[in-house]
């Protein structure tokens, strides 16, 4: 779940991205998962979805390497784009196996907030397939 204010707009790196609408601090927590809100979806349940659905489903959704379950952010939070030099970083949380997305720098109100997705999804080499 997103917890700084964003908004979704037009990307230089693929079509849609996901916008700071607000300053952000260095170390400030920008996503966290959210129990109830956001999606943990084991593979096998993806057995269940239509075709369509399913390709719906894989091209937002992450894959934990850890837990090897697929996380799909329920707010703006899938817009996140990827980059080899992102102005967020995945940390460990004691308190969640998903971890915590915080800002690695400051973040200017309008900037594109990215991610690595190298750090965080085992589907990397799908997700850059398909984008």
């Amino acid at each position: 779940m997103l917890l700084v204010k964003t908004k979704i707009g037009q990307s230089k790196i693929n079509s849609i991205g996901l916008f700071a609408d607000q300053f952000i601090e260095k170390g400030t927590t920008i996503w966290k998962f959210q129990q109830g809100f956001d999606l943990r979806v084991g593979k096998d349940e993806l057995d269940n979805l239509s075709e369509s659905a399913k390709a719906q489903f894989l091209k937002y959704a992450y894959l934990n390497p850890d837990t090897q379950k697929y996380i799909l952010c329920f707010d703006d939070a899938r817009f996140f784009n990827h980059s080899d030099e992102p102005n967020s970083i995945d940390v460990a949380s004691p308190d969640d196996e998903e971890g915590l997305d915080v800002a690695g720098r400051d973040i200017e109100k309008g900037e594109e907030l990215t991610c690595n997705y190298k750090d965080f999804d085992a589907d990397f080499d799908f997700k850059m397939s398909i984008h």
